[in-house]
């Protein structure tokens, strides 16, 4: 420990030495002042730059360097520009200088870099010998003008400058005559006004004005750029001359009317275009258009649109023309109808006609029947004349469409299943009737199915034989003994009809049940067996394996191969299986030991493990004494075990071991001062009282002090002494076979 005396005077002595340091005329100190602008002495006048506005054609300034204090004859003074921000995180060196370390203050020239543009750039000046740092100067606008001409805007950049620009909707507008214009911030100006926050090389109009823009230099760089675009003058939204379509005298035209349509207002210097519902009608290009309802799809909506030099397209709003005939005559039947015989059929229009009137016709000739309804009984083609009574066009005539009434010439019947169906797979399966179609003197077809299907009279066959009691358009089957080909015949009337055929084979609704008495093999194990409780003695049966005819004689199966079986039986030419069965090898991990294959466990405690994945279990120890047959064991002796657990008729074999865990280490260190704690030497209960563990302690000389079996946990006893400090003894424990602990004990008194 160094006295306190002496402490005080190394502190002493070490704060002397560092004034000794800090007052010594070698030892180089300085202070170093923020850069200063200084006048530039290669131009006229005498005034410091305030703002730095460099170009390619000039890019030349001075600082004022001082400082206070003696910098060393091989310092070097470096000037430093921070980031646009004032940030000196990542500083920009200017210019440098080793020869004015004598001359207080100095100036330095500096150019900035090409891509300075900015309003916060500070500067600083850094010395290397001593190495100091002067305070950042104030914040200056610096640019570097790249470009001094002017630029060019155009509609998405296209290179064309527009003097006028019309659009119906929003435009965009592109600095296009220099390189890379995205690096450049930009002052807009619409009309005069500035846009604020617009600084892009793009800007997106969706007003009218005159717009242009500059580079953005700064408030002090910008007005000596001379960037100036042009002008762009845009319209947005259409022209403003207001034109419209003069009102007609009428908009809903009737048989032979016609309309002029005019616009409001002309020009000589126009261009005229008009338009039907959004289109350009060919060939018309005067102010006016006469609309004529005797062409086809007059109705619609008219617009005029002018154009011309130095003005924008404007397209007027709409004027709807309508067709006051334009009622409708819907035919509410079917186009063919099927007229059988004895029947009546109503046919029916629905008509929007002001205060209509009906006149019906057969194959051209009037039926009279002043209604929108007609019931009819024999062929023909009808149709009927609505007559308009009311409304701006009374008296206007419109035919519905055509009805061909018919009868037919035969008849045709399809039979179908109605769900779905598999041969030997279905259980049941249900046949109805599907179409009844009608077919006509031409050969045409008509599709009657629910105008008919329940006027005919039914009746089912199966194999061409009358199904007894099977009269309805549809019959249920369920059982195998129903299985065959069927078919339906129809009639109605005079017309008789026979279906398609339909073949039916029904699977049987009853099962075959497979079972074994194990699903794992093993070689040397006891057989699997697998067997039916079915009588097989009057049936044809194939044992399968994986789905391949394996055995087709023995009424049950002693299986050597793992796979997949399953019983076949042939029941009625179908193939009725039984459920499968799955024999897989013997997997020795099924089986599993928790909390595994060695065990540790206190002394004095026990331990309890649990099997899983076997059928029946027994606990073997060493000696092959059985110890139980659960899936669990509780084991408080340490020694090696073994379970032998049954997998279906597999034997699997487990050995495991169980360890006592020892509660604490050999010591190496005794205190025998009778104290009562620490003074004899306590070994491990897995080695003391072991009548097979041997004990034995030398001196440091190598004489044996003590060799006993079974340790009593008793040396040294009271009566030993022990002549000096810190005796070191040595120990081996070992059994008959090997030695178990070694080392050494340190007797402290």
């Amino acid at each position: 420990m160094i006295p306190t005396n002496l402490r005080i005077s190394q502190k002493l002595f070490w704060a002397l030495c560092f004034c000794w340091l800090w007052l010594s005329p070698s030892a180089a100190q300085i202070v170093l002042n923020a850069p200063a602008p200084a006048d530039n002495p290669n131009l006229a006048g005498n005034s410091p730059w305030t703002a730095i506005c460099a170009s390619p054609s000039f890019n030349e300034y001075f600082v004022e360097i001082s400082w206070a204090g003696s910098p060393s004859g091989d310092n070097t003074f470096i000037l430093e520009l921070s980031n646009a921000s004032g940030d000196f995180s990542n500083p920009l060196e200017l210019a440098t200088s080793n020869e004015n370390n004598s001359n207080n203050p100095f100036t330095l020239s500096f150019a900035i870099p090409t891509d300075t543009r900015g309003q916060g750039y500070k500067m600083r000046v850094r010395s290397t010998n001593p190495a100091k740092t002067s305070p950042e100067s104030d914040a200056y606008h610096m640019y570097y003008m790249d470009v001094t001409s002017n630029l060019n805007i155009s509609v998405n950049g296209d290179g064309q400058p527009p003097g006028t620009v019309c659009s119906s909707e929003s435009i965009t507008l592109q600095v296009d005559n220099i390189d890379n214009p995205e690096t450049y911030q930009y002052l807009w100006y619409r009309s005069g006004t500035l846009l604020t926050g617009e600084s892009g090389h793009t800007l997106a109009v969706s007003q009218s004005g005159m717009y242009y823009t500059y580079i953005d230099y700064g408030s002090t760089c910008t007005g000596s750029g001379n960037t100036d675009s042009n002008i762009v003058d845009v319209t947005i939204g259409g022209g403003t001359n207001n034109i419209s379509i003069n009102t007609p005298s009428k908009t809903a035209l009737c048989a032979g009317d016609t309309e002029t349509l005019s616009i409001n207002t002309t020009d000589p210097a126009w261009n005229y275009q008009w338009y039907k519902d959004g289109n350009a009608i060919s060939g018309a290009t005067a102010s006016t258009y006469t609309v004529d309802s005797s062409s086809a799809g007059f109705e619609g909506e008219y617009q005029v649109e002018i154009s011309g030099d130095d003005i924008c397209s404007e397209r007027s709003e709409g004027v709807t023309i309508t067709n006051a005939d334009n009622f409708t005559v819907t035919r509410d039947n079917a186009a063919s109808v099927v007229l059988l015989p004895g029947q009546t059929k109503t046919l029916s229009v629905t008509t929007s006609a002001v205060s209509p009137s009906f006149e019906w016709y057969r194959n051209g000739a009037s039926i009279g029947n002043d209604s929108a309804t007609l019931d009819v009984t024999q062929e023909g083609d009808y149709y009927v004349a609505v007559t308009q009574g009311g409304g701006s066009c009374p008296g206007t005539i419109k035919n519905s469409e055509e009805t061909n009434v018919v009868s037919p010439a035969s008849f045709e019947m399809t039979i179908a299943y109605a769900s779905n169906y598999e041969a030997c797979v279905s259980t049941s399966i249900v046949l109805q009737v599907a179409t009844i179609t009608a077919v006509l003197d031409n050969d045409e077809k008509i599709d009657v199915t629910s105008d008919v299907t329940n006027s005919f009279t039914y009746q089912w066959k199966k194999d061409n034989a009358n199904v007894g009691g099977a009269t309805s358009n549809s019959i249920s089957l369920t059982s195998t003994d129903e299985n065959g080909d069927y078919v339906l015949d129809g009639t109605l009337g005079t017309y008789n009809v026979s279906s398609n055929t339909l073949s039916v084979t029904l699977l049987t609704s009853e099962t075959v049940a497979i079972t074994s008495n194990g699903t794992v093999y093993c070689s040397g194990g006891d057989p699997i067996v697998i067997s039916t409780d079915t009588n097989l003695a009057s049936e044809t049966y194939a044992w399968e394996k994986d789905g391949t005819s394996y055995n087709t004689t023995d009424t049950s199966l002693t299986i050597t191969e793992t796979g997949i079986y399953r019983l076949a039986l042939d029941k009625n030419g179908c193939t009725l299986y039984s459920n499968e069965i799955t024999i897989t090898p013997m997997d020795s991990s099924l089986v599993t030991l928790d909390p595994g294959d060695n065990i540790v466990f206190p002394e004095g405690g026990s331990a309890t493990i649990n099997a899983s994945g076997g059928s029946s279990y027994r606990w073997f120890n060493e000696n092959n004494d059985e110890l139980g047959s659960t899936s669990s064991l509780t084991l408080t002796e340490p020694g090696n075990y073994r379970l032998v657990a049954m997998v279906d008729n597999c034997e699997v074999i487990k050995p495991f071991s169980v360890e006592h865990l020892d509660t604490f280490n050999v010591p190496n260190v005794i205190t025998p001062n009778g104290d009562g704690a620490n003074d004899q030497w306590i070994i491990p209960n897995t080695y003391s009282n072991k009548q097979d563990v041997n004990v034995i302690i030398y001196n440091d000389k190598g004489e044996e002090l003590l060799n006993e079996m079974g340790y009593q946990n008793n040396w040294p006893d009271s009566t030993m002494g022990f002549p000096k400090q810190n005796m070191v003894f040595y120990y081996i424990i070992k059994n008959a076979e090997k030695t178990l602990k070694q080392g050494t004990i340190t007797v402290i008194r």
